[in-house]
Parts: structure tokens; sequence; C-alpha cells
């Protein structure tokens, strides 16, 4: 069994930055990709930012340019560090993993609020 374990979320004046971390442990097949997801509230889980094994990235387009994902393979661990960001971005982010086997484990969440 895969545990994700999820830190760095918090509350920030927009303009702010903040880094997410999710560090995977447990029987880890093969990894895939990790990712992170948001879900705010009244509204569905949405793709942030996701990181292939071999280093491909791929963003939602309202993260462009101010999001960066970035995984440590030796460690199992990927970060998504948020810059500039808005109040928009409020909402808990989740933490993705997919193996080669097609096993997919989600973290717990960690809230992340934007104050205008």
């Amino acid at each position: 069994q895969v545990q994700l374990v999820e830190s760095g979320g918090g509350l920030v004046q927009a303009g702010g930055s903040l880094r997410l971390s999710c560090a995977a442990s447990g029987s880890i097949f093969s990894i895939n990709a990790m990712g992170w997801y948001r879900q705010a509230p009244g509204k569905q889980r949405e793709l942030v930012a996701v990181i292939t094994s071999g280093g491909s990235t791929n963003y939602a387009g309202s993260v462009k340019g101010r999001f960066t994902i970035s995984r440590d393979n030796a460690k199992n661990t990927v970060y998504l560090q948020m810059n500039s960001l808005k109040p928009e971005d409020t909402a808990v982010y989740y933490c993705n993993l997919v193996e080669f086997n097609r096993h997919e484990t989600w973290g717990q969440g960690t809230q992340v609020t934007v104050s205008s």
C-alpha cells in the first residue's frame, strides 16, 4: 500500500508564495506520474500540474508561468512551487500518484488560502 504525506499549505496574501511537498512511501511498484490537483468549495477537483517519471510536465492554463512542479525521484517526492498567488488559487490541494500498474493513490489534502 502506498501512502502520500503532503505538507506546505497555509495562509498567504495575494502575490505571495507557497511550496507544497508530497512524499510517497510504502509498497510502490513503479511511479509513472505524480501531480497536484485542487478543489475549491462548490467546484470539481481539477488538475493543477503533473510530472512524469521522465520529467515531462503539464500545467493547467490558470497556473502556467506561476506554478512549477518538480520531483526528486530518489526520495519519491514531488513539489509544487506556487508564486504570484491569487485569491482564486484558494482550494484544498491533493497530491496524486499513478503507478505503471495503473494503481492510483491520493493524499489527504492540504489547505491553501490566499487572502486579497
